[in-house]
């Protein structure tokens, strides 16, 4: 166990967790909506076993994901995803949830959790995929799990503090976006279609294209908040 943690990439774990707060926000809602006609006996059942069932399901999309940024332009169309992701973090669009149905029975609820969860996280399991991508091969599954464990009951349990910090302090979701965009153009310029440029390897080049990914979703995802606000008026 401590030759695991010292071993662990942390920046990849740091990414991971920041990555499923920003993006995973919605779920603690689904849980609650799913589970919101429970007796209250089977609530925090409802909400242990939907969380877990979301957990496992999740593990396997991004084991998945991983092996599948190895294929010629996945990791391309990936990282222009992520750009696309972090500019409409900054610039959210108006969401429901009003196809989510609260069940009266447990494994329903539990069952609706993990489906809605599953169709709610491909920017969670694209974006993690992306942050793992850079870790051993030997530990990306396991460092995935880590993160995730970590992550997800602060956002099931601790989502309303998250929301209120999000809310009093707007720059931890433009900072969020822009470590979205790093990871997206470490993707783009890593895609292995590239390779038959090998100047393309050039660590300045790496970083370049990361910061050209962050810089990007910040200034499309500013624009597009002002362009809505103005048609808002």
């Amino acid at each position: 166990m401590i030759e695991f943690l010292t071993t662990l990439n942390w920046a990849a774990v740091v990414q991971i967790v920041i990555i499923d707060l920003l993006l995973g926000g919605d779920n603690a809602v689904v849980i609650a909506l799913a589970c919101r006609n429970l007796p209250d006996n089977q609530r925090l059942r409802g909400v242990i076993w939907g969380t877990v069932g979301a957990i496992v399901l999740r593990v396997v999309l991004i084991s998945f994901a991983v092996l599948l940024l190895d294929i010629p332009f996945l990791k391309l169309a990936g990282g222009l995803m992520l750009l696309w992701i972090g500019a409409k973090l900054i610039a959210p669009a108006e969401e429901g949830h009003d196809g989510i149905q609260g069940a009266d029975r447990l494994w329903a609820a539990v069952r609706t959790i993990i489906v809605a969860d599953a169709v709610m996280s491909i920017d969670n399991v694209i974006a993690i995929a992306g942050a793992a991508e850079r870790a051993d091969p030997q530990h990306r599954l396991a460092l995935v799990i880590f993160g995730l464990v970590v992550s997800i009951p602060v956002i099931v349990w601790g989502s309303t503090l998250v929301l209120k910090l999000l809310d009093r302090f707007p720059v931890i979701v433009i900072l969020g976006a822009a470590l979205l965009g790093w990871i997206g153009g470490g993707l783009i310029i890593g895609d292995p279609a590239l390779d038959r440029w090998p100047q393309l390897d050039a660590p300045a080049l790496v970083h370049g294209a990361s910061i050209a990914g962050a810089l990007l979703v910040v200034a499309i995802g500013l624009w597009w908040k002002r362009r809505r606000a103005a048609k808002a008026h």
